[in-house]
């Protein structure tokens, strides 16, 4: 603790907030820092985002959110990390909304003075070390953040039909089915850097799964038909098949989703909407390459291509993430 830091006045400060991309986050102001020191009243190890909420010197009580709770166990937190009467110190990123004391947060100290963050909002790599090698895909994998940002950022300008315009204009967080616990489809859900993925294979299916929301996918490898176009679901229906080392999957049959490309986007999907994944394993074993065609003629205008890195990462554990659906709809207005 370093009180000549913390005089107990709010200390707004300029910070650069690259890397900090999440599904909740643009409710927040990444370009400015609060700072106090204060007193835990209460620690919720909750999901979609762990909570604590802490009085200021003046007597104000502030909400300061983080990451969920696999997150936060990859940074070293635990349920017991911090009790009611703890004095610490915060820096986080105030809520845009005036008047609001709730705050991102970046990091905290304890009275030991240490300080601890997630790795996430300190942009660090959980990927430290010699790089494991995988001799095919299946095990656990974690996305590299450029795959989320560079996938989100060209959706944000990407070229829409007249409804897809329509679509985006008309966004906002009350309309954010992640705050109702309804999970990212395909492509978006494989881009993640902060939930991992795990590939089950298998001779006649391969079982996908991530840790957002307990996300589950099964793509068929026995050659069966697509169903009706009535029969729709969120995560789609999948058919895959093996060109050599590479395996390659079509998903159609989607349910309607109001914002299937990450919360920042504002662009829906509909029954249109088809991906192709094209799975293949780096040259050394280290990282998959996971290409994704997307096509949705009735909100883009073009086809999306891109690729995703993720990194082979059997040192890190699947966590469960259930969503608590009053956690997660707690600040949409």
């Amino acid at each position: 603790m370093r009180p000549e830091i913390f005089t107990g006045a709010l200390l707004v400060l300029l910070l650069s907030a690259s890397g900090q991309a999440h599904h909740s986050h643009t409710g927040f102001d990444l370009d400015r820092v609060i700072a106090f020191q204060g007193t835990v009243f209460e620690f919720e190890w909750t999901n979609p985002h762990v909570y604590l909420t802490i009085a200021d010197e003046s007597g104000a009580e502030w909400l300061i959110e983080t990451d969920p709770t696999p997150v936060m166990t990859r940074s070293g937190w635990t349920k017991d990390s911090f009790s009611p009467g703890d004095v610490v110190a915060v820096r986080a990123n105030p809520d845009r909304r005036p008047g609001k004391t709730h705050g991102l947060l970046l990091s905290i100290e304890g009275a030991d003075g240490v300080s601890m963050a997630s790795w996430n909002s300190t942009g660090q790599d959980t990927h430290a070390g010699p790089l494991a090698r995988a001799d095919s895909l299946e095990g656990v994998w974690q996305g590299e953040r450029s795959s989320l940002k560079g996938f989100a950022d060209l959706l944000r300008t990407y070229p829409l039909t007249e409804k897809g315009e329509a679509a985006r204009s008309a966004y906002s967080q009350a309309l954010n089915p992640t705050a109702e616990c309804i999970t990212w489809p395909t492509p978006f859900i494989l881009s993640s850097y902060l939930y991992l993925s795990e590939i089950e294979l298998g001779e006649e299916e391969i079982i996908y799964r991530n840790e957002f929301y307990g996300t589950l996918r099964t793509i068929h490898l026995d050659s069966r038909p697509f169903p009706p176009a009535h029969e729709r679901s969120l995560q789609g229906f999948s058919v895959g098949h093996w060109e050599g080392d590479t395996l390659v999957v079509e998903t159609r049959n989607f349910s309607d989703h109001r914002s299937p490309y990450g919360s920042g986007t504002g662009i829906p999907s509909g029954a249109s909407k088809r991906v192709v994944e094209r799975y293949r394993l780096g040259e050394d074993g280290t990282e998959a390459l996971v290409d994704i065609y997307l096509e949705d003629p009735e909100f883009l205008a073009e086809p999306v291509t891109t690729t995703f890195v993720w990194k082979y990462s059997p040192h890190l554990e699947m966590l469960q993430l259930d969503c608590d659906a009053g956690i997660a709809a707690r600040f949409i207005e």
